[in-house]
């Protein structure tokens, strides 16, 4: 196993962590439990190979993920870093509610501190309310306390409002999304990175999306040697500003092909790392949908989100990750926050049309987009 540096906590990090959000688990009625004859021995066979981050958060595996995570890493809690979340949106109304959140995590998991304690999915607006209310001061009493190590923050908004947190929130590390199909935050990765953030990623297989096989690689290469998965796992390890990139892992055979791939991550070289992003460059030009994503249509009256399924669609038909979007498609028009909305939701107002740069005929295209995404 690689081991980076992981920003200035003078911790040295797995190059490949463990994404504590999909373990296996058995459904009971309407409950759902972790699997425990599978799971712990996966967890303890990432130790024992080298991993040495593992990434959890409340509400993963149906609220069961922290105490699963704990349990199976108990004889080996001072030989890694455990990371866990607060959603500061939704439980955080009054001074204390960071420390009580902290506690129940702690109990959950059954450690005396977390290593890396993230707010989870903050925004420029949420960091402005942390500097407004001093949650930080929170911070530093847990923190001399010893009930956690390091602050730091997962990340899922506009890319440029990273460097405003960064800027304003003294945090240790960065958790986002990057990948060969979003790139959108590689510059704010390197910014972090040169301000001594811990660089950690998530989705670095696109969330799955670059999973199955496809002729990906070789559109980008002209090789055929290489899996898809492969060469997205080593693109983002390529990258010399990230520290770790997070796997959600479900079995002992995937832990095992995604070690093998970190342990040799460092082949690629600055010069093939730069030619592999130039090459996904080219391929995206030949979208016969020129949608740039820059969400300008938006919002929609009827609720759809057009540049999502243009994104699904162009994923699909450019660069023949259909499989992989099949799944994706069928999460978005049945997630946790209500139905997704489609073409057949649309109420023909054209409001779309009139804002969108590209002078794109949405409504035309979105419902060809979907007759596609609907026989994946």
């Amino acid at each position: 196993m690689q081991y980076r540096k992981f920003g200035n906590t003078g911790i040295d990090i797995s190059a490949l962590g463990f994404g504590v959000m999909r373990l296996p688990e058995i459904q009971k009625g309407e409950d759902f439990y972790i699997d425990e004859d599978k799971s712990y021995p996966l967890l303890m066979r990432a130790y024992e190979l080298g991993v040495n981050y593992f990434d959890s958060a409340p509400a993963y595996c149906h609220g069961n993920s922290e105490k699963a995570m704990g349990t199976a890493l108990k004889g080996v809690r001072d030989k890694v870093y455990l990371s866990t979340k607060i959603p500061l949106g939704s439980v955080y109304k009054k001074k204390g509610d960071l420390r009580r959140n902290l506690e129940e995590s702690l109990a959950r998991i059954g450690t005396d501190y977390i290593d890396f304690y993230h707010f989870w999915g903050i925004n420029k607006g949420t960091a402005d309310e942390i500097i407004k209310d001093d949650i930080m001061a929170e911070v530093r009493e847990c923190k001399e306390q010893g009930l956690l190590r390091f602050m730091s923050f997962s990340f899922h908004d506009a890319a440029e409002n990273m460097q405003y947190i960064i800027d304003n929130v003294p945090l240790s590390s960065v958790l986002c999304q990057y990948n060969l199909l979003d790139r959108s935050n590689e510059k704010m990765i390197e910014y972090a990175y040169g301000k001594g953030l811990g660089t950690a990623i998530m989705g670095p297989v696109g969330g799955g999306r670059l999973s199955p096989p496809t002729d990906l690689y070789e559109k980008l290469t002209g090789k055929k040697s290489n899996s898809t998965y492969e060469v997205a796992l080593r693109f983002v390890l390529g990258n010399p500003h990230v520290s770790c990139a997070l796997s959600g892992m479900e079995s002992i055979d995937m832990l095992e092909k995604n070690v093998k791939i970190a342990e040799i991550s460092g082949e690629i070289t600055a010069d093939e790392w730069v030619e592999l992003g130039k090459a996904m460059e080219e391929v995206a030009k030949f979208r016969d949908l020129y949608c740039t994503g820059c969400n300008y249509c938006m919002p929609c009256p009827a609720g759809i989100e057009i540049s999502k399924l243009f994104e699904f669609y162009t994923h699909t038909n450019v660069f023949g990750l259909g499989e992989g979007i099949r799944g994706s498609y069928q999460w978005y028009k049945k997630n946790p926050w209500g139905e997704g909305k489609v073409f057949s939701h649309c109420i023909d107002c054209g409001q779309c049309e009139t804002k969108c740069p590209q002078k794109l005929e949405i409504r035309k295209e979105l419902k060809r987009v979907c007759e596609v995404l609907e026989k994946l």
